[in-house]
Formats: C-alpha cells, sequence, structure tokens
C-alpha cells in the first residue's frame, strides 16, 4: 500500500508540477513583455512631452532647458535638426546616439517611433519624436534609456518567481503527501480488514465517512463481512442439520442391518427389520435429491420451463391426486376455483410445490378435520390459499418456517418423516415463478398457506 501511497503521489506531484510550470512560465513571459512595453511607453511618452514643448517655443533657450532636465533624469535626450545633425545632447549619450541617428529613418509618425528595442544585446534602447513647426519638420527629439535598469528589474523578476516558485513546489509535494495519505489510510484499512476476511475473520468493522466512493467501498467491505458471517454461520447449521438428517437413519439402518443378519433372527422379525431399513434409505434418498435441487438453485443452475396454464384445471388434478389420501385418514379435502383462470407456471414443478403443502396439511391436522384450496383473483395477482384446521404454527416460529431444516418440532420427531427442506424449496419455485409465499398461522387452530402469482 506504501507503493500506491508513493505513486499517487508522485502522479498527483508531476501532474500538478506541470500545470505550475505551464502557468508559471505563461504569467513570467506576460509580466516581462507587459513591464518593457510599460517603460517603452514611457520612453515615447517622455518624448512626444518634450516634442510639445518645443514646438510651442522652438528657441536655444528650450532646447537648453529640455537638455538640462534629461541630465538630471535617469533618460537622455538627443535633439537633431531636419537633416539629422546633433543640436543638443545629454551627458554620456552621444557615441551610442551617432549610431542610432546614422541610421535615418524616414516617415516618422507624429506620435514617435521605437527605433531601438533590442534590450536583451545593446546598451540603450530609444525612441524619436518628430518636431513639427508650422506643419514643418524642424528637426527631432530622441530618447535613450539605459537598459541595465531593465535588466535588474527583469532580474528582481525572475528571483522573485523563482522564490514563489520553490515555495509553490515546497506546498505543493507537502499538500500531495497530506491528501495521498488521506486517500490511502481508508485504503489501508480495507486491505487489513480483506485480508482478515481471507483468513476467516469475520468480524471486521470499518469506521467510515460520508457518501463518496471510498466511503461506498468501505460499506461494501463491511456488507460483504457482515454476509460472510451470516453464511459462515449458515453453512456451520447447514452442516450440522445434514449431519443430524443423514446420522439418524444411517443409525437405524446399521443397527436394523446387524440384527437382521443374526442367523437366529425369526423371518417375521426379519421382515419387519428390513423394511424399516429400506424406509429409511428413502428418506435419506429424498433428503439427497432436496439437497441437490437446493445446490442448483443456488448455483443458479435451476431452471423452469414455464407454460400457459388453465389453473383451475391443474389445481383439479392435482386434488384428485391427494384426495384418497385425505380419504384414508378421515379427512375432507375441499377445491374451490371458480372461472376460466390462466397462469404461467411449470406444471411440474408447481405441481412438487402444491403437493408439499397439502402434505404438510394432512400430517399436521387431525382426523376429521378440514383442508381447502381456495383460488382468488385481485387486481394484478392471482392468490392460491391452502387451509387446514390443524395445530397451527408458534407465533415465534412463524417467520422461520421457509428456512431451511427448520422445523417447528425441535425434537426432529421421525414420526413426521419431514427433512425441513419442503418449504425451502416451494419459496424458490414460487419466487423463480416472480410469485411470493407466506404463511399465516393461529397455534392450535390451523394455518394458511398463500401463494401469490402474477396474471398473465
Amino acid at each position: 500500500m506504501r507503493k500506491i501511497s508513493f505513486k499517487l503521489g508522485l502522479f498527483f506531484f508531476l501532474f500538478v508540477l506541470g500545470i505550475e510550470t505551464v502557468l508559471f512560465v505563461s504569467l513570467y513571459i506576460t509580466l516581462v513583455h507587459s513591464r518593457i512595453n510599460e517603460e517603452f511607453e514611457q520612453l515615447l511618452a517622455r518624448g512626444n512631452n518634450h516634442r510639445d514643448v518645443l514646438e510651442k517655443n522652438y528657441d536655444s533657450s528650450t532646447l537648453e532647458h529640455v537638455t538640462m532636465m534629461e541630465s538630471e533624469a535617469v533618460t537622455d535626450v538627443v535633439i537633431t535638426d531636419d537633416k539629422g545633425n546633433i543640436l543638443y545632447f545629454s551627458d554620456h549619450i552621444l557615441p551610442f546616439a551617432k549610431r542610432i541617428i546614422k541610421n535615418e529613418v524616414k516617415n516618422i509618425p507624429h506620435d514617435g517611433m521605437i527605433v531601438q528595442k533590442n534590450w536583451q544585446k545593446e546598451s540603450h534602447i530609444s525612441t524619436v519624436s518628430p518636431i513639427r513647426v508650422d506643419g514643418k519638420i524642424k528637426g527631432y527629439v530622441y530618447m535613450f534609456q539605459n537598459t541595465a535598469s531593465i535588466q535588474n528589474m527583469i532580474y528582481k523578476l525572475k528571483h522573485h518567481f523563482i522564490i514563489v516558485g520553490i515555495l509553490s513546489v515546497f506546498l505543493t509535494i507537502i499538500t500531495i503527501a497530506f491528501l495521498s495519505r488521506v486517500i490511502t489510510i481508508p485504503l489501508i484499512r480495507m486491505k487489513q480488514a480483506t485480508e482478515k476476511l481471507s483468513k476467516g475473520d469475520f468480524s471486521v468493522r470499518l469506521q467510515v465517512k460520508g457518501e463518496d466512493e471510498l466511503a461506498q467501498l468501505g460499506k461494501s467491505i463491511q456488507t460483504l463481512a457482515r454476509d460472510l458471517e451470516y453464511l459462515k454461520k449458515e453453512r456451520n447449521e447447514f452442516l450440522a442439520s445434514i449431519s443430524h438428517e443423514l446420522r439418524t437413519p444411517l443409525t437405524y439402518v446399521k443397527g436394523y442391518a446387524d440384527i437382521a443378519r443374526r442367523p437366529n433372527i425369526k423371518e417375521e422379525e426379519r421382515e419387519k427389520y428390513l423394511t424399516i431399513i429400506y424406509e429409511e434409505a428413502e428418506h435419506m434418498q429424498k433428503l439427497v435429491k432436496e439437497l441437490f435441487e437446493l445446490a442448483k438453485m443456488d448455483q443458479h443452475s435451476f431452471h423452469i420451463h414455464q407454460s400457459s396454464t388453465n389453473l383451475c384445471s391443474f389445481l383439479r388434478k392435482v386434488y384428485e391426486k391427494m384426495h384418497p389420501a385425505f380419504q384414508a385418514k378421515n379427512m375432507s379435502l375441499i377445491y374451490h376455483c371458480d372461472g376460466n383462470i390462466t397462469v404461467h407456471i411449470d406444471q411440474k414443478r408447481f405441481e412438487q410445490v402444491m403437493m408439499n403443502l397439502l402434505d404438510n396439511a394432512l400430517k399436521y391436522s387431525e382426523q376429521g378435520s378440514t383442508v381447502s384450496i381456495d383460488v382468488r383473483t385481485e387486481k394484478k395477482n392471482i392468490v392460491i390459499i391452502v387451509s387446514d384446521e390443524g395445530r397451527g404454527i408458534p407465533e415465534e416460529d412463524l417467520p422461520h418456517i421457509f428456512e431451511r431444516f427448520y422445523r417447528v418440532d425441535k425434537s426432529r420427531s421421525r414420526a413426521s418423516g419431514g427433512t425441513g427442506l419442503g418449504l425451502a424449496i416451494a419459496k424458490e419455485i414460487i419466487e423463480a415463478h416472480g410469485g411470493s409465499i407466506y404463511a399465516d398461522s393461529i397455534y392450535g387452530k390451523g394455518t394458511k398457506m398463500m401463494i401469490t402469482l402474477p396474471k398473465e
């Protein structure tokens, strides 16, 4: 994770450094050009001011006065006649001025112009302004400024930019290091949490704040930890339940097989023990079959093949199959379905559900009681209700009856013959049809199992 933190910080640093470099260089070039242009404009404006004075009073005293003013300033002046002959000049500028004036410039505008702008290589910059008296050119005012001042100004500007740039890079490093740590600390905690999960420790808890992507990732890992903890608990209970369900019939099979193998046992007793062994083998076969079906459902390899079905005709067939079993126990099975109701179901799977519900009603109801099948049509759904007058389900057990291996009879009596998987499978099948199943029961009075299916 340190490598990720370093890479993340380095990436951000290079990215920000690139942006800062471009911005600083652009700003530096813009400021340099702006300041140099200001120097040229000020020098030209100063020359134009002298030109204006001379145009009003073009005499020797005024010429001397202008020259004297520039002798005390940081700039220098050279005044020529209309032929370019030097009339007056301030100190120390004559050699350079002669070189500039020698290159005669024609068509000089009245607002003046720059005649020497190479401030990087030359010692001075220069401008020229024409003197017009009565519409005729009387001479020119040449202004000169030493480039040392410009070089000094550029140097100071560059120095300030370097200092600010170093401070910016330093602050950028600190900021990125802090932000990288802020970003990577949650990732480190998540990495540690996933390592614990990989070792089977599902008790990890992440302190997540906010609603950003990192917070959502932390919540997802925490949810995963809770789900894995729940699945581990479910798996342990599932394995314990399977062990219990298999241990009992295997004990019966082994015990009665040992007895049946004795040579001195009567044939009637041997037949009795072999019957018990056969029944227990059937019980294990049923258990394995139901476990296989649940495994297919969990692996999403369980498929239903729906077809358009007349529900009343379908339930009539189920009723006719189960009716003899109810008669044998002296119980009544009532069937009620009016109208032509069409549903989209997998007939084989749905028959499995109905047979399971009716079988449960048969097992847990007393002789002389009534079990009914009713079909109701609602706005968007079709409701199938299987009601009995049996012992009912305690209120505390009602929310758990669709869980795998859950039995209301905690003693897991062999007399019931169930595996505790029937309702779990029924729930999976109904939900695969886009419907739902739930129970309503009053302990001691009976139970209603209600199936809702969407209309075709």
